[in-house]
């Protein structure tokens, strides 16, 4: 079963490479998003593309909150409007910042089944499938976020609800997630 733990953090290489596109959609195709839809339901993300696991295949999966849908092959076909909105990343946790993205889209990919499918989208969905699909081409959200909204949620929620914010810049939090790399690849770390 995949965990949280599972899922390749800032830094690893994988991350920024181009994904395979799938050929055929086989057994070993299945296993893999089965392993992407545990790991994202056991993050509690939205989103999670392939190479967050450290596949080089061009799969997503996805959950707005209507069940787990997974895509292969996913490309945008149309996109209009443009609006900035808040994004995290489970390979960058803790790590938030406002990320201009088309306010719709039309993604064109294949179901579990090898089927085309087409999907029109807007609002979260628009921004989930536009920052997995990102991912499969090696872009991270930090490439596209506006840099002065980028900041840490740490503690815990003030009063209003709010998560504490502490601001950043985006060459001291890729410090941070470079650091945590390197504490990994030591023994004992």
């Amino acid at each position: 079963m995949s965990k949280v733990n599972d899922i390749v953090r800032y830094g690893h290489p994988v991350l920024r490479c181009r994904a395979e596109p799938v050929k055929k959609v086989n057994a070993e195709i299945e296993r893999v998003v089965q392993r992407m839809t545990e790991a994202l339901a056991s993050a509690g993300g939205l989103g999670l593309a392939a190479p967050q696991l450290g596949s080089k295949l061009c799969v997503i999966v996805y959950d707005v909150g209507d069940g787990p849908v997974a895509l292969i092959n996913p490309r945008v076909h149309q996109s209009k409007g443009r609006e900035a909105g808040l994004e995290g990343c489970l390979s960058l946790p803790g790590l938030f910042g406002d990320v201009p993205r088309a306010a719709r889209v039309t993604v064109k990919a294949r179901d579990t089944r090898g089927r085309p499918v087409t999907i029109e989208a807007e609002d979260l969905l628009a921004r989930v499938l536009q920052h997995e699909i990102d991912h499969l081409e090696g872009v991270l959200f930090v490439d596209r976020v506006i840099p002065e909204t980028l900041h840490w949620v740490v503690g815990e929620a003030r009063q209003e609800g709010e998560p504490q914010r502490v601001y950043t810049t985006l060459e001291d939090a890729l410090k941070v997630f470079e650091a945590r790399m390197a504490s990994r690849r030591e023994p004992g770390g």
